[in-house]
């Protein structure tokens, strides 16, 4: 069989799991919230974007790619790319460096977002630039960024992106500083995750505009308000994303969690709980709170930015229960 022919097969192959792709994110009930990102999901190609990935298996990582010898193996790449499942693309030394989101959280977002024709965009973290495909299908090459600190990963975000025939602008930087000469933006979406809210991403945000950002172990939606300052809620799904790398941002050990119930220590919202309020709440007082407000789901809590704070909340920001975040540059 000819090297056009193999191609073909492997396109039709594609396009096929794609459409099944979306009929999963469709059912899934992510396009609820602005159902025009179905026909974004369904022309972006997410395997140009996953040339390799990573697959855990019981003997560590099976390393999938599309340059594999075997047309077995080229298949399962593909196939796989189009599962609704995050795909560890970049490792080193074992650390988890850089992921294709999962498409369903990943529609998820971009729904949250609210985004109308002619805004402009500011994404953090490039990865493998298939959201900032995504942000151009809709939007156009000239109203995206994309930012993230690795060159290695810009450029192949570059790569990837062109492949696909979007150029929207990908810089390499610090993305807790933002970009701000493409500023003001009318959304900040992040796809990292990280413990405050920049400042500098408030001060390129547009009054009204929102910032979409994993926080914690959810995500957290921001609205700006005209004095500059932002507040929002926390949407519903639990969410796990790299943490943002930089200057000042380093990893925290997770609390011991030994003498709380079983039900606790094993429960999502728990964790929820005591990732937002390291450092103001020992285990012992989350889990009392935790127990005395009914196991509060994440649409409960909330983020201000306010005045050079920043603080979390269950159910209002002016408390009881408020808590302090680390300052953030």
């Amino acid at each position: 069989m000819g090297t056009d022919t193999a191609g073909r097969e492997l396109e039709d192959i594609a396009d096929e799991a794609r459409a099944e792709l979306v009929r999963a994110i469709e059912a899934s009930g992510a396009f609820a919230g602005d159902p025009a990102w179905k026909a974004a999901f369904a022309a972006v190609p997410r395997h140009l974007f996953v040339p390799y990935y990573y697959v855990a298996g019981t003997a560590g990582y099976e390393r999938r790619w599309g340059e594999h010898p075997d047309p077995a193996a080229r298949e399962r790449w593909v196939r796989g790319a189009y599962d609704d499942t995050p795909l560890a693309t970049r490792m080193r030394d074992g650390e988890l460096l850089s992921s294709s989101s999962q498409p369903s959280l990943m529609a998820m977002m971009l729904a949250e977002l609210d985004v109308e024709e002619g805004h402009r965009v500011l994404e953090i973290g490039a990865g493998t630039g298939y959201n900032a495909a995504l942000l151009a299908y809709r939007l156009g090459d000239a109203h995206v960024t994309t930012v993230d600190l690795d060159p290695e990963i810009t450029e192949s975000a570059r790569q990837h992106l062109d492949a696909a025939g979007f150029h929207p602008a990908v810089v390499t930087g610090d993305g807790a500083r933002g970009v701000p000469e493409h500023a003001p933006y009318d959304r900040i979406i992040a796809t990292c995750t990280l413990p405050s809210i920049p400042h500098a991403w408030l001060g390129q945000c547009r009054p009204g505009g929102r910032i979409l950002t994993p926080f914690a172990t959810g995500v957290v939606v921001l609205t700006m308000r005209d004095d500059g300052q932002a507040e929002g809620r926390f949407l519903a799904t639990p969410a796990y994303f790299v943490p943002l790398r930089g200057e000042g941002r380093p990893g925290r050990e997770p609390p011991h969690l030994a003498g709380l119930p079983r039900r606790a220590r094993e429960s999502d919202l728990f964790r929820f709980l005591l990732a937002l309020t390291r450092g103001s709440l020992d285990p012992e007082e989350a889990h009392a709170l935790w127990e005395r407000e009914g196991m509060p789901s994440r649409e409960r809590y909330g983020l201000t930015v306010a005045d050079g704070r920043e603080w979390a909340w269950l159910d209002d920001p002016e408390g009881p229960y408020v808590w302090p975040l680390p300052e953030s540059g």
